[in-house]
């Protein structure tokens, strides 16, 4: 039986989005393609294709790593099931860090999984002296072939969060998405970070274990005002908050995201 793209459109069991992302990359076109060739008749090979796709998208899996990539900050990130999947939430967290980072200043992203913050910094700021860190491997090739991908000079280490940075020139700002899911928090069990990797979510214990090894390691690592800022879950700001305080931060406050969410919370070394 023969299916043209406009014939798909209407069967498909995925929502609109999903289905056009899909069909995209199974036969390699854009989305305007889609439109001007909606009458084509799909070949026996390119509906093997997306009907492959489709079954992994209605067993769960998400599409980005499907397809292989997320948009994040403006830019294409290449993603796969050794790091998160990029989400606008963070891009309060680069865009906080932007306008405390001076100019020819020196920033810091503690964990940097698909290299999403570090390279939208970089991309951003040809000025900056930009280091990622991250504790996998994996992570860490991915993050390289992001900055590539995307034009963006950044320096990358392999390290379990201060570890590698003795010696190394303190930082103006050090921005951080850490795992801050709790340990059995009912989110891991669902959607899409079902097939995220689960350290990257979690901490293993309360959800604030890496927070606080972030917020105790900072100050000899930042200029003086220098800032510390740090992406967390929807109800840690007050005890974030806290926990910067009683670190002896200064200027302690939240943002809040594009939902009113209070999503990253920061401080300043005296």
């Amino acid at each position: 039986m023969s299916h043209s793209i406009a014939a798909l459109q209407r069967q498909s069991a995925l929502d609109a989005l999903d289905h056009r992302v899909l069909l995209c990359h199974a036969l390699g076109v854009n989305r305007i393609a889609l439109i001007t060739q909606s009458e084509r008749v799909l070949t026996e090979e390119e509906m093997r294709r997306y009907s492959a796709l489709v079954r992994r998208r209605l067993d769960g899996e998400p599409i980005a790593y499907i397809v292989g990539q997320r948009e994040f900050f403006g830019l294409p990130f290449e993603v796969g099931n050794a790091v998160l999947i990029p989400r606008p939430d963070t891009e309060l967290l680069v865009e906080l860090t932007l306008d405390r980072l001076p100019r020819d200043g020196r920033v810091l992203d503690m964990g940097t999984g698909s290299g999403a913050i570090a390279v939208a910094l970089a991309h951003t700021r040809k000025d900056a002296d930009v280091t990622a860190l991250d504790v996998s491997a994996e992570a860490l090739a991915v993050a390289r072939r992001n900055a590539e991908l995307n034009g963006a000079r950044v320096t990358f280490l392999h390290s379990d969060w201060y570890a590698a940075l003795q010696g190394a020139a303190p930082f103006d700002v050090i921005a951080a998405n850490p795992p801050y899911i709790a340990s059995g928090d009912h989110h891991l069990s669902e959607g899409d970070l079902r097939f995220e990797p689960v350290g990257a979510l979690t901490d293993h214990a309360d959800g604030l274990s890496a927070l606080r090894t972030l917020i105790a390691g900072a100050p000899p690592h930042l200029k003086p005002q220098g800032w510390l800022l740090l992406e967390h879950g929807y109800d840690q700001a007050a005890r974030v908050r806290a926990l910067l305080a009683d670190a002896g931060y200064t200027d302690v406050q939240s943002w809040r995201d594009l939902a009113g969410i209070e999503r990253v919370s920061g401080g300043r070394v005296a």
